[in-house]
């Protein structure tokens, strides 16, 4: 492997990242959106192959970020 083709394969490494935490965000403020909507914990569960755990960590991090950006202007939104 050359100097260039380990640059490009990194290059798109990093791209990769870039696409997968963007869809991250994507996918929690989905899942947050399914629940506001009624959606049952297990459907969301089985749709998204996540565990409940993981699921009421994703809502209730949009919970606590409504809270802390009410007292802190300054709160920067991620979760």
């Amino acid at each position: 492997m050359d100097k260039r083709s380990l640059a490009q394969l990194a290059g798109r490494f990093r791209d990769a990242e870039t696409r997968a935490e963007i869809l991250r965000q994507e996918l929690a403020a989905a899942i947050r959106q399914a629940d506001v909507d009624g959606v049952a914990q297990k459907d969301i569960c089985e749709a998204t192959g996540y565990t409940r755990q993981q699921v009421r960590r994703i809502v209730k991090a949009a919970d606590s970020d409504a809270g802390q950006s009410a007292a802190s202007p300054q709160h920067d939104g991620g979760y």
